[in-house]
């Protein structure tokens, strides 16, 4: 197949100098949000004691252990702002990204010992459980960094118990054994009761010698009363418990590696206990990328700085998503697929990283005449039309028949609407998308580069509408709602805006409460808000999307669970005709 992917066409042109002076206003909104994500993370980052503290009692915090355990270059962090509770913490205390590790990708999180010692916080479970999804999605190995003191108890109703909770990780991790995904965990620390639970549910444990892992602490264990409260007598025999089990909690490596043998390995140190993480790394089963590169890695022709002139920071301001696509992928070649058909929406294959993969994309502005075929209304980029979403259906049915992984980028404003769309088949084209992208078993990638709005969002590789879906990215210009802000203003108060003009009443305080909704709209939209509620799983820089993009690429590559040889394939025939 080297006449079809060592030389693609290429696409895309350079800036011209009209376009970098016009553009600077743009670039400048964007990168004030890209410096505005960068302050919250580092709050995050920050959350709880300072290093000096945490490394003055012998231990490294968990972004130390990360740095040491990873290969350089390699870090995509995800879910760094998630925190759907918004605790007063500032973070759901588990932070992790995508990797590598000795040369391999893995998924990897650890408990950021900085905070509570790494307890259990509301919001976390759902952090690790989109974690576990991102292995089994990807079909690579999970790694933990363990240092969880337990359950944060203050607030324990929280996340203690119901269907998705503070335990459900262990069950997807037995769920993953199952499947043959490796969890490796490298364990530190004091780690009691849910903290026992995540450290004895992974496959293979990594000890350091001053860890423990139990089924309830010693604060548990001294605080049991007979007589249902607590009185002076109490009290102190529970200083005497407490002093007892703070010199030697239970689970200590005495038991768990000389008695028990759950403990695989100890350590001396903590730097050890990561050695031995990245040498049974470099044994796990996985692919050499030349199995199926097909074409050795390229640099985009065109530099990913100019993306933030290319993106419009002006929702209403339409843009070329080809010349975007063109900085973001290998020597800025394609093979689309059908060109002139459906033209709101982009489809081809391209290469990220020498790795073959699917992209599909909302394109903007005038769709041309007669166009949608079935309307008299002239159609606008970024909505969906009749072509337009059955052009998905077939990519992607194409894309699953041969293997190809999928990158989705969202600009869009919805699906065509109305009686004549409804008899256009929409509603049925667009569940049939989510049919279509459920049957493929493929991984997707989905970057919503400007909008994400109504249902469009879900049936365009929306983690919301399939279990394909790996993560989800934003960036600067990112807007996540069911509609418009405007527009849903309108819906919702129109018929009053009549009622009270027929009523001869004024229409002022009608008006305030649809400016107020507006700006709900959009400030519960923003990309920080975003990435803390989980709407998205990262904020990334426009220089950094095709690091993710990569990682993803070399990620689904790594040990996939079915293959269509090279030779096989039917997508790039089909493009050719």
């Amino acid at each position: 197949m080297r006449p079809y992917f060592r030389k693609m066409t290429t696409f895309g042109q350079a800036l011209n100098p009209g376009q970098i002076k016009s553009g600077q206003e743009n670039l400048e909104k964007i990168k004030q949000v890209e410096a505005d994500v960068d302050e919250a993370v580092n709050k995050v980052k920050n959350a709880g004691f300072p290093a000096e503290k945490i490394n003055a009692r012998g231990q490294l915090t968990v972004f130390q252990r990360l740095e040491y355990l990873l290969d350089p270059g390699t870090w995509c962090p995800l879910h760094t702002l998630f925190n759907p509770e918004d605790n007063i913490e500032g973070t759901s205390n588990v932070i992790d990204g995508l990797g590598k590790i000795s040369g391999k990708w893995a998924v990897i999180i650890g408990f950021d010992n900085k905070v509570m010692a790494g307890a259990w916080l509301p919001g976390q479970y759902e952090n690790i459980l989109r974690v576990t999804d991102l292995s089994t999605r990807l079909n690579i190995p999970l790694v933990w960094l363990v240092n969880c003191s337990g359950v944060k108890l203050t607030e324990q109703e929280k996340f203690y118990a119901n269907r998705r909770c503070g335990g459900t990780p262990f069950f997807r991790h037995a769920e993953m054994n199952q499947l043959g995904i490796p969890i490796l965990a490298g364990i530190y620390g004091t780690n009691p009761a849910g903290g026992g639970y995540q450290g004895i549910s992974p496959t293979i444990l990594f000890a350091h010698k001053d860890c423990n892992i139990a089924v309830g602490g010693g604060g548990i264990l001294s605080g049991m009363s007979p007589k249902g409260y607590f009185d002076e007598e109490g009290a102190e025999q529970l200083i005497s418990a407490a002093k007892q089990f703070k010199v030697k909690p239970p689970g200590s490596v005495d038991i768990h590696y000389d008695a028990t043998g759950f403990f695989r390995y100890k350590y001396e140190t903590e730097t050890d206990v990561l050695d031995g993480l990245k040498e049974f790394m470099r044994d796990i089963p996985a692919y050499k990328p030349k199995f199926f590169r097909v074409a050795d890695p390229m640099e985009p022709r065109f530099s990913a700085n100019d993306l933030y002139t290319l993106v419009p920071f002006n929702q209403k301001q339409i843009y070329n998503f080809d010349e975007v696509l063109a900085r973001l992928v290998d020597g800025s070649e394609h093979l689309e697929f059908k060109p002139d058909y459906g033209p709101e929406i982009y489809t081809g294959l391209v290469k990220v990283d020498g790795f073959l993969v699917g992209v599909i994309g909302n394109r903007q502005g005038w769709l041309g005449e007669n166009y949608p075929e079935y309307a008299d209304y002239p159609g606008i980029g970024g909505k969906l039309y009749r072509q337009g979403l059955i052009k998905m259906n077939e990519f992607v049915t194409l894309c699953g028949r041969d293997r190809v992984p999928i990158i989705w980028f969202q600009d869009t404003s919805g699906i065509d609407v109305g009686d004549i769309a409804e008899k256009a088949e929409l509603l049925g084209l667009g569940q049939s998308l989510v049919y279509s992208i459920q049957q493929t078993g493929v991984p997707m990638l989905l970057v919503v580069l400007r909008k994400g709005t109504a249902a469009a969002h879900y049936v365009m590789g929306g983690p919301t509408a399939n279990r394909h879906t790996a993560f989800t990215l934003g960036t600067a210009t990112t807007e996540i709602y069911v509609m418009h802000g405007e527009t849903a203003a309108a819906a919702s108060f129109s018929r009053r805006l009549v009622k009270e003009k027929e009523a001869g009443r004024p229409l002022q305080p009608v008006i305030e409460k649809m400016n107020e909704m507006v700006k709900s709209y959009y400030d519960n939209s923003r990309p920080i808000y975003c990435a803390r509620k989980g709407m998205v799983d990262e904020i990334a820089k426009m220089t950094e999307l095709r690091s993710y993009l990569k990682a993803f690429a070399g990620a689904a590559y790594q040990n996939p669970k079915s293959i269509c040889p090279q030779h096989q394939m039917l997508l790039p025939r089909v493009i050719k005709g």
